[in-house]
């Protein structure tokens, strides 16, 4: 089947395009999160000052909380709700900005996969650069369900941030012309086995992110670092939030990746015969399995802190990467199909 040159070109100019409006949602996020600071802080202040003053009551205020003085355990409960309020979004216009850029850099992303699939009528998944670019956009729909559901445009920065980063590869380091499938991809199973990995990949993408949020969050709550750039977590909530969030999605893309193991050794048995050979791909998706199974575990453990946990959470990750970037490219077995 030919390759409608037309259609894989206006792929890579979406692309391009997504890229473009990705790179400005990333420096209005970055002035939200690094700019806007001060100003939910004043917020809290005035917000809790005028709560004092109604109802006839001194304010202490510090760098990095603002508490009112001499009330009981009820009066503090009624008067946290709005403090708590004021200081959350508060007027956060390059947030916004930023999300809705993001959702039509996502518009454009998820059009440059179509186009590239349509353009040879396949999956837009048959090598490393599209699996990538299927990847980062499932990635950054991960990141806008979830958004719907709870404020994380802290993580947005560090979102459409990375997600720029693989765009850039993809169109540069791992470029590959629209073509046809090689004959051993040419299974139904392409339909199966790779879709689940791609939605592992996105899912375990966020969680890591939130990990990372996690530790830094949890850093500042422990030695009250309210200065510099530590002042930017002002924007995220609570760590043990942020911990329950990451779980959640790193829970469920473990059951996704445990189904693309299984169905990559079903797959491994049409194919070549046998489900498991120790191929250096088999090896290295059972390891990243592994560590993401000692994390679930390992959270369920007693005497395990929540930082520790949050390791395991990024050092699987790790593992993720180096088995999509490095065991492709340089690692010889039956899964090189990078196409580079």
């Amino acid at each position: 089947m030919d390759v409608n040159v037309t259609l894989a070109t206006w792929s890579n100019l979406l692309i391009y395009s997504a890229m473009a409006v990705y790179a400005i949602a990333f420096l209005l996020y970055s002035n939200d999160l690094f700019g806007g600071r001060k100003l939910a802080a004043e917020q809290q202040t005035t917000a809790a000052r005028r709560s004092a003053a109604k109802a006839g009551r001194p304010v202490r205020t510090s760098r990095s909380s603002v508490a009112v003085l001499d009330r009981d355990d009820d009066d503090a409960s009624e008067e946290a709700g709005p403090v708590r309020e004021a200081a959350a979004p508060g007027r956060r216009t390059s947030a916004r900005m930023a999300t809705s850029l993001t959702v039509l850099a996502a518009a454009l992303h998820v059009a440059a996969v179509l186009t590239r699939a349509i353009s040879v009528m396949r999956v837009p998944w048959g090598n490393m650069m599209e699996y990538a670019l299927t990847a980062s956009a499932l990635a950054m729909l991960v990141y806008i369900i979830v958004l719907y559901f709870s404020d994380i445009r802290y993580l947005g920065t560090f979102v459409s941030g990375g997600v720029l980063i693989t765009l850039g590869l993809c169109i540069t380091v791992f470029y590959t012309p629209a073509a046809q499938l090689v004959p051993a991809l040419q299974s139904y199973w392409i339909w199966i086995h790779v879709p689940i990995a791609i939605l592992s990949t996105a899912l375990l993408s966020v969680s890591a992110i939130l990990a990372l949020f996690q530790i830094l969050k949890a850093r500042t709550e422990k030695k009250d670092l309210t200065t510099g750039l530590w002042s930017m977590f002002a924007r995220v909530p609570a760590s043990e939030v942020v911990e329950q969030l990451s779980y959640r999605i790193a829970a469920v893309g473990f059951i996704t990746w445990t189904f693309t193991v299984i169905a990559g050794a079903i797959w491994a048995e049409v194919a070549w015969g046998r489900p498991w050979g120790w191929d250096s791909k088999e090896i290295w998706s059972f390891v990243v399995w592994v560590v993401y199974a000692a994390y679930l575990h390992s959270r369920a453990t007693r005497g395990w802190s929540a930082t520790q946990v949050a390791v395991l959470n990024i050092l699987g990750f790790g593992t993720l990467l180096f088995n999509f970037a490095v065991v492709n490219v340089y690692f010889d077995g039956l899964h090189a199909y990078s196409g580079l």
